[in-house]
């Protein structure tokens, strides 16, 4: 008999020292190959753009 796929909701969740573990990997892997950690300072935005349309219209053309 074939076995069921199992649901995303009854997959094991990694524990909290689980993921702390893999992000301290991933960290330790970014700085080997070269890459670099910035500090923001606090109160500082990473947006780029605040300009630009404040509203949009779902299926209206403009008009013209």
């Amino acid at each position: 008999m074939a076995k069921k796929a199992t649901s995303a909701s009854k997959r094991k969740q990694p524990t909290t020292l689980e993921s702390r573990e893999n992000i301290e990997e991933q960290v330790k892997a970014f700085l080997a190959a070269g890459g670099e950690i910035q500090q923001v300072p606090k109160g500082v935005s990473g947006q780029t753009s605040t300009s630009g349309p404040k509203h949009i219209t779902l299926g209206k053309k403009p008009r013209s």
